[in-house]
């Protein structure tokens, strides 16, 4: 099993507030300092909208600023771009617009925004010219956007089960959705298309694959949905696959390249976690997703990597340049494919950078100027090759001075970690893509993760999170040692948690130490009733202490749990011929191996029945 935190962005992307404070300088004279040399110009005075700026303005700025989508005014016409001539040209000088946060000389990225220096000059000289309309004849076709599903119908479509009601004021809400087990037989899904609802309204969103359905647990009733910024999702396998699925106003959904299809199978859910921001009246949103499948398999596995820094993260009031970093090596050979860099409201300057072990360096990103209303996932154009041993560094720069126009505190105020817009955070994910096992012969993505928690545990030796992780990676290569070792300290720091306390059971009872491992499998389901693995693991415990009758309890509610599962309906059928129920167990078999044809314990111990009725012991942890 493995469990990690999700961070959902934070932010106020106040896009209309924004633009309508700008818009009250528009029927203002420019400052006297606004150059006139551009209006002298012959060439600058016959620039015109029809033949020079509606091809930026279509390109560039149309697929936000149109009806239905978060923009608070269209571009789509000449009367539009005219009656915000001197905004447009005062937020692409800024390059405010369009919202590009990575430096010019950073790797390329795809869907790059960014206006060149010609483009932002014809839009300066044009606006102070007079805003002339042009012939008619040199206007382009008007660009043509797909209207509902942009990637065309879905294979599925999925709808929130209840809206949630958005209030009219007060601060940001984080809300998550819970789109439960939304196929019914392992698929192939190549791709998502997130529609939150009015897009005024969603700061951003994104959805994280449940393969262990551990978020429901947290709605109050089934499909309400629950609050909350950081998510902690948990997977009973290994299953390090990681994929971006970001959306934000304007953003294209994005098609997963062949062979990087994202796994979807009939017990996984999906969680869509939303950012949303009051409108000043109540609103209802109830989003949908579009899902895209496919035929083709994964062959390539990409992974998450999430470098952080939080426990750095004190910041003095008045502080102009306080730096946190983190460095993480790589023990295996990758790829780059995407980065995502996370601050708060004091984050100014954030770097990444990749040592290469022949020392050369490289710019992985670089924000010179943070602004986390325009964070993004940001994918490269051509992924970058990273060795075997290449050090990658985040550097993050804070300003938390007066002269911050961002900051939330006036005057400034001590700010620490935490999730909440006053606080901080250092975070910086990667998505690479493994190219070997570093000659180990390992599956190079666990190695990445042992590797990972190792490095979270030397910066705080208490990281929950870092504990469980590696002794879940410990236990899958049969370290059952080290596994102990590390559940023991992760049921140390959450006595009550069920799934450690699961895991530190499954790790005792693999070790032989059946006994030792019933009481933490039973604060197991004390703390989490419905907990399939504790009851199928305190069922084998039991067994092994000759327990049958408490052993038949547990896998009784295991199966009722789970019912297609072929081992728990095996193990019932063994407790249940132990306890003499010889023509209950006879189903039991009988039905393990509908599930499961090659059972080998339900074929033998059916076998052993009808010879001499002797099955053999339940058998297996979870």
């Amino acid at each position: 099993m493995k469990r990690w935190a999700h961070s959902a962005a934070i932010g106020v992307a106040l896009l209309a507030a924004f633009y309508a404070a700008r818009a009250a300088n528009d029927s203002a004279p420019h400052a006297a300092s606004v150059s006139k040399a551009h209006g002298d110009s012959k060439a600058a005075n016959s620039l015109t909208y029809t033949k020079d700026i509606a091809p930026i303005l279509f390109r560039s700025c149309a697929p936000c600023h149109r009806p239905g989508e978060a923009a608070p005014f269209s571009l789509l016409t000449y009367e539009d771009a005219k009656s915000h001539a001197r905004l447009i040209e005062e937020v692409t000088k800024r390059r405010l617009m369009p919202p590009w946060l990575p430096a010019a000389d950073d790797p390329k990225f795809a869907d790059d925004l960014r206006l060149s220096e010609a483009d932002i000059a014809r839009v300066r000289d044009w606006a102070e010219n007079g805003a002339a309309e042009g012939n008619p004849s040199d206007l382009p076709p008007a660009p043509k956007f797909v209207e509902g599903w942009q990637l065309g119908k879905p294979d599925l479509i999925v709808k929130a089960t209840k809206a949630y009601a958005l209030a009219a004021g007060g601060s940001d809400v984080y809300w998550n959705f819970v789109f439960r087990a939304p196929v019914d037989r392992p698929r192939w899904l190549k791709a998502i298309e997130i529609r939150p609802g009015d897009k005024r309204l969603v700061h951003h969103a994104n959805v994280l694959v449940d393969r262990g359905q551990t978020a429901r647990l947290q709605e109050k009733t089934p499909g309400a949905g629950f609050g909350g910024m950081e998510l902690t999702i948990e997977s009973e396998l290994f299953d390090p696959d990681s994929h971006f699925l970001f959306w934000k106003p304007g953003s294209a959904p994005y098609v997963e390249p062949d062979g990087m299809a994202i796994s979807l199978d009939a017990n996984t859910d999906l969680v869509l976690n939303t950012h949303l921001q009051p409108s000043g009246k109540p609103e209802t949103l109830q989003p949908t997703l579009g899902l895209y499948f496919t035929d083709k398999p994964a062959t390539l596995h990409p992974i998450l990597l999430q470098m952080e820094n939080d426990g750095a993260l004190d910041i003095p009031a008045g502080a102009k340049d306080f730096v946190v970093s983190d460095d993480f090596t790589l023990p295996v050979s990758v790829s780059l494919l995407a980065i995502y860099p996370h601050a708060h409201y004091l984050g100014r300057d954030l770097q990444a950078t990749a040592t290469l072990p022949d020392g050369t360096t490289e710019t992985l990103i670089h924000i010179p100027n943070w602004d986390l209303n325009w964070q993004a996932v940001y994918r490269y154009t051509d992924p970058m090759t990273l060795p075997a041993g290449t050090k990658i560094t985040m550097r993050y720069a804070y300003d938390n001075s007066s002269e911050n126009v961002r900051n939330p505190n006036h005057p400034p105020a001590r700010v620490v970690a935490g999730n909440r817009a006053s606080d901080e955070m250092a975070h910086l994910w990667l998505q690479v893509l493994p190219t070997d096992g570093a000659g180990t012969g390992g599956d190079p993505r666990a190695l990445i993760q042992e590797a990972m928690a190792r490095h979270h545990l030397e910066k705080n030796p208490e990281d929950f999170e870092a504990h469980y992780n590696l002794a879940a990676l410990l236990q899958a290569r049969g370290d059952i040692a080290g596994s102990y070792r590390q559940f023991t300290e992760a049921v140390r720091l959450r006595p009550s948690d069920a799934a450690a306390n699961n895991g530190l059971g499954a790790a005792l009872l693999a070790a032989g130490r059946a006994p030792q491992a019933i009481p933490f499998l039973q604060t197991a389901l004390k703390t989490r009733p419905d907990y399939f693995d504790a009851h199928y693991n305190l069922g084998n415990a039991m067994a092994s202490g000759g327990d049958f009758a408490g052993a038949l309890e547990q896998f009784q509610a295991a199966v009722k749990l789970r019912p297609q599962d072929a081992d728990a309906e095996a193990n019932l059928g063994s407790a249940l011929a132990e306890t003499g129920n010889v023509k209950e167990a006879r189903r039991h078999f009988e039905r393990a191996l509908q599930l499961n044809p090659e059972h080998q314990l339900a074929r033998e111990n059916l076998r052993a029945l009808e010879q001499n009725g002797a099955p053999s012991s339940p058998s297996n942890q979870r």
